[in-house]
């Protein structure tokens, strides 16, 4: 069986009609919601003043301005594939059609570690800003209820519930949870905007001299450490089967969203700059040094109004986005068919939801966030990547299939986004590429376990004839064994050494 096979885009399609049982209920202002709830959470407050402060100063304006050009590239061929292959997914389905069923498993158990990991990372992060919330107005829980075991105490119990709720909702209905996805980043965004109305009567211009205190490379610097501020508008593609008009509106969410975005984190990291010397930024709260720098007395209660926003809408959004992801994989056979049921009421993979929400609830109550939250960088970058390559791939070797979505400057716009990936994955710490080498290591063991037999191309896949003459010997077919993934590329080489 060749774990390289891959899956005619027809056959995506009419998997997705036959299992129709999604309803397509969002249209376009419902997935720009989406993605501006999965992109912006606290890091506008946080990011914003701690690049500042220790890469770039005043001039990280132009590293959002540079990283967000690079995550436009990406969303620009996130919306080529999202318009061609309208099937939930995500990057997991983008790469099973294009590079093969090997290439689509590790896509699918990197994404977990965007989507689930980093959720338990936002659980506990919304838990302790309710927890300051309630401490400023004289409310205190008691310390072992909201610390991890690791944190000194029993149970983060805040962030089990908070997930518990959006899990709810994401289970209630599609309909449902876009609509309270939409009024919370109406919330989010209304306090993004109160902060600007804030801050602008009172820059200082002086603040933002020096304008370069870290030259050029201090911008590209920052460009590098705020990219991942830009994470997270991949969750609208997985929504595609639950569109009304996916090949018009997939496009129009990915990109919308993203350019809201980016001119909210241009506009507040100006207004930032300018209410406070960026050498007072390195902080946890750096919007709320700079409004009350300003004289603003009510900016805790502004801030964490607007982080518990954030917070919360990204937690719905990427309960629902992961949902999406095993339901595409359960479909295909590489998980069990459980994750591809659709409750028939609520019209949403509800089993599936529920053990994502609990997985979720068990790394936000009780295990040390700071460390595994790390990986969801891995698992962005990966993604981008792949995607990027499936497009080059596809625009070669399928050349007929329509898209109502064309990436412009081809191929340059999928290999400098592939570039970028590359040089921000060798950036990240030496400790997170061990752990993500032994998370790969267990996920290709769960692949050749299980998901390689049980994958619905596995059972059409003819079996191979028996060949009378056995292969030459090599030396390095050890290796090729060790690694049966690489085995089909590598035994097809004219090595200088095999016997003719």
């Amino acid at each position: 069986m060749s774990v390289w096979r891959t899956k005619s885009i027809k056959d995506l399609m009419q998997e997705a009609r036959d299992n129709e049982k999604l309803k397509r209920s969002i249209g376009t202002p419902e997935l720009i919601a989406l993605g501006v709830g999965a992109i912006i959470g606290s890091g506008i407050f946080v990011l914003t003043g701690v690049a500042a402060a220790n890469y770039a100063g005043p001039a990280l304006v132009f590293s959002f301005i540079l990283s967000g050009i690079t995550a436009g590239l990406a969303a620009l061929v996130y919306a080529e594939m999202a318009a061609m292959i309208p099937v939930a997914g995500s990057a997991y389905t983008y790469a099973y059609a294009s590079l093969g069923e090997i290439i689509a498993w590790i896509i699918g158990w990197n994404l977990i570690l965007e989507y689930m990991v980093a959720s338990g990372a936002v659980a506990a992060g919304w838990s302790g800003y309710f927890t300051d919330m309630l401490s400023s107005v004289g409310i205190s829980l008691p310390a072992a209820l909201v610390n991890s075991p690791a944190g000194g105490g029993l149970v983060n119990l805040p962030a089990i519930l908070i997930t518990a709720l959006m899990t709810l909702l994401a289970i209630i209905g599609t309909t449902t949870s876009a609509t309270t996805n939409k009024i919370i980043v109406a919330v989010k965004i209304l306090v993004i905007l109160a902060f600007l109305v804030l801050g602008i009567p009172r820059v200082n211009p002086a603040n933002w001299r020096p304008f370069l205190p870290f030259g050029i490379p201090g911008v590209i610097h920052g460009a590098a450490i705020i990219f991942f501020a830009y994470i997270g508008f991949d969750a609208v593609s997985t929504a595609a089967e639950e569109v009304r008009h996916p090949n018009k509106d997939l496009p129009r969410g990915i990109i919308g969203s993203l350019a809201i975005s980016t001119l909210l984190y241009i506009a507040v990291t100006i207004v930032l700059t300018g209410l406070v010397s960026y050498t007072q930024l390195n902080t946890p709260s750096p919007v709320t040094t700079g409004l009350l720098a300003a004289g603003v007395r009510s900016a805790s209660l502004i801030v964490g109004i607007g982080a518990l926003a954030g917070l919360t809408s990204v937690l719905l959004v990427t309960i629902f986005a992961q949902s999406r992801v095993f339901m595409a994989m359960g479909r295909d056979g590489l998980l069990p068919s459980f994750f591809a049921r659709v409750h028939p009421r609520y019209h949403t993979p509800m089993l599936t939801t529920i053990v994502v929400g609990a997985f979720i609830a068990l790394i936000g109550g009780f295990l040390p966030i700071n460390i595994i939250a790390e990986l969801a960088n891995v698992g962005t970058l990966s993604a981008f990547f792949i995607v990027s390559l499936g497009v080059l791939i596809l625009r070669r070797t399928r050349p007929d299939l329509e898209r109502p979505f064309k990436v412009p400057f081809m191929p340059w716009t999928s290999l400098v986004t592939m570039a970028f990936a590359l040089y921000l994955f060798f950036n990240l710490p030496r400790l997170t590429w061990i752990r993500f080498a032994i998370w790969m290591a267990l996920g290709l063991m769960v692949y050749f376990a299980y998901s390689r037999h049980h994958s619905v191309l596995a059972r059409v896949e003819p079996s191979p004839l028996p060949q009378p003459n056995p292969r030459p010997f090599s030396p390095l077919r050890p290796f090729f064994i060790s690694c049966p993934a690489l085995a089909p590329l590598f035994l097809r080489l004219r090595l200088p050494w095999r016997r003719k």
